[in-house]
């Protein structure tokens, strides 16, 4: 099983926007964690402001906005 991870923070909507769109993607196929940057000064320092960020299986997909064909490839991918 995949793991994705969304790099994100509190009254981000893009962050929202992206996590409400993948949470169904991922069901049977991937466990979803999101990490509030906010909540880890290791975090904060790595992404600042640059949120949400899309890994999967510790590699970035994608930022800012969902490429759904990347994140598609990447659960599919073996």
């Amino acid at each position: 099983m995949r793991k994705v991870v969304v790099y994100s923070r509190r009254g981000c909507h893009l962050c929202e926007e992206m996590i409400e769109l993948i949470e169904p993607l991922c069901r049977g196929l991937a466990s979803l964690e999101v990490a509030d940057v906010d909540m880890d000064l290791v975090l904060r320092e790595a992404y600042g402001l640059d949120v949400p960020v899309l890994m999967v299986d510790e590699r970035e997909v994608c930022r800012h906005r969902l490429d759904l064909s990347a994140f598609k490839k990447s659960l599919n991918s073996h």
